[in-house]
């Protein structure tokens, strides 16, 4: 993937796919019973689309709405990269390895 396709619109949401079968397996894996239904939360991808990353199943998790570090945060911090990102304000490589390795500690340096 490449800076041209994520900042291409609408490129996300032509590549959200996750199946049933991948989905039921990260929640088994992380030990959740009940799927999130969006309002208490989803099932997220580390890397997010709209950076380039996978519905493969290492890229996905259960994350809670819930708390400080919830999935409406996440949604800040993969925004903010994909605007620097598209804007040749930061490298996609970059902006990929900021949110795979911390995004809490990445979602504080940048927004407190």
């Amino acid at each position: 993937v490449t800076k041209r396709d994520v900042c291409t619109p609408g490129f996300a949401g032509r590549v959200r796919n996750v199946r049933d079968t991948t989905r039921d397996a990260v929640y088994a894996a992380y030990g959740v019973r009940t799927r999130f239904d969006g309002r208490n939360g989803e099932l997220d991808h580390l890397v997010s689309l709209e950076l380039g990353g996978t519905n493969a199943r290492a890229n996905l998790f259960p994350q809670t709405a819930a708390g400080r570090d919830g999935s409406a945060e996440k949604d800040r911090l993969e925004n903010a990269l994909h605007d620097d990102v598209c804007a040749g304000r930061m490298r996609l490589r970059d902006a990929q390895r900021r949110i795979a390795r911390d995004w809490v500690a990445e979602y504080r340096r940048r927004f407190g």
